[in-house]
């Protein structure tokens, strides 16, 4: 009986000590509780908001972040009642946003990335040959976009360039995929910097400029036919074999790429155009809690270095993004060099210019 006993006490006096603990953690839970913060989202940013790195670091600082994805564009047309910020894809959509719900400036801006141009080796090797890029790394080089948008006035097609005969797959009329102008901020990002060029190196600014650049904004896009509203979408496409010999992503989905090795990304070629217009991921805080979250995607040295993870550069550190990519110099301009931004003309006329070109 007493041996019955005793294990009947050591059980108890276990049971006691786990009741203990359990007991002890509940201020820590309490502690860590979080708060939920809702935001829409561009759809490039959502690995980096799903990465469980990511959600820990959020919830170390007490946030739990509900994304939801949109075309940068789009997000003007919806309901953000409820939301606590608005993460469109550069400035433009984003000081429209800001204007129409009232959001303080200055707008927090915690990373940045290029527009490239993705080809499969084939297809950059026939441009190169034909006068339309440069390959100065093994897997990477410069769209000339001056040449480039000359052959989009001229209509000409693959067949037409010399080398291109050798890959069958080169056929029909040469254009960069795009996503949907009207909808989306790589899609606009690419008329900015199309008109740029074609208005004498001047930003679009007038009715005159918007009507000399609109015949040749209307080919860049009508050519396309149906386009993507993502270029999370086009870029899935091109990396699963389905895509069009030249598309137009955000250096970031590259970079993130790169990450997962070399063997996931095959005969992957990245030109810069050697104009081109960066995607300034803004935040649009709508209320003081999506302000706080956006002020912490800025400065905190964790969440910086996640987003570099994810392939974003972060504001004011060109450093952090040169280290992360060190192993992949063939393909990425850490530096830029050679590349030229082209001003963003203001989202009403840039509005137009997608709305004209979509026709």
């Amino acid at each position: 009986m007493r041996r019955i006993v005793g294990i009947v006490l050591a059980v108890l006096l276990i049971g006691g000590v786990v009741a203990a603990v359990v007991a002890g953690r509940e201020p820590e839970d309490e502690s860590t509780a979080t708060k939920t913060v809702r935001a829409v989202i561009g759809s490039e940013k959502a690995a980096f908001f799903a990465d469980r790195e990511v959600v820990d670091a959020l919830a170390a600082k007490g946030y739990t972040v509900r994304a939801e994805a949109s075309g940068s564009w789009a997000m003007e047309e919806l309901d953000l009642k409820g939301y606590d910020l608005a993460f469109p894809s550069s400035q433009a959509p984003a000081d429209e946003l800001a204007a129409k719900h009232g959001a303080r400036k200055p707008l927090p801006r915690p990373f940045y990335s290029p527009l490239v141009v993705v080809a499969h080796r084939s297809a950059a090797q026939v441009l190169a040959a034909n006068g339309l890029a440069t390959l100065d790394r093994s897997r990477g080089g410069t769209l000339k976009m001056g040449a480039f948008l000359d052959a989009a006035r001229a209509d000409r097609t693959w067949q037409q360039l010399e080398g291109a005969e050798k890959h069958g797959e080169l056929t029909g009329t040469l254009y960069v995929s795009t996503t949907d102008p009207v909808s989306s901020n790589s899609g606009a990002l690419y008329l900015a910097a199309a008109s740029y060029v074609a208005n004498g190196n001047r930003v679009v600014a007038s009715q005159a400029d918007l009507d000399r650049s609109a015949p040749l904004t209307r080919k860049l896009v009508q050519v396309q036919g149906a386009q993507k509203s993502s270029s999370d979408a086009a870029f899935r496409d091109f990396t699963s074999g389905v895509g069009e010999p030249l598309v137009l992503v955000y250096e970031s989905q590259v970079a993130a790429l790169l990450k997962e090795g070399v063997g996931s990304v095959g005969d992957l070629t990245v030109l810069y155009p050697d104009t081109t217009a960066t995607s300034d991921h803004t935040v649009v805080p709508l209320t003081g809690e999506g302000r706080a979250l956006g002020e912490l995607l800025a400065t905190d040295p964790e969440l910086r270095r996640l987003a570099v993870a994810h392939g974003f550069r972060p504001q004011g550190a060109t450093a952090e993004f040169a280290e992360a990519t060190e192993a992949d110099t063939a393909y990425l301009n850490q530096q830029l060099t050679g590349v030229r931004q082209a001003p963003v003309p203001t989202s009403e006329v840039l509005r137009e210019m997608a709305r004209r070109a979509r026709g």
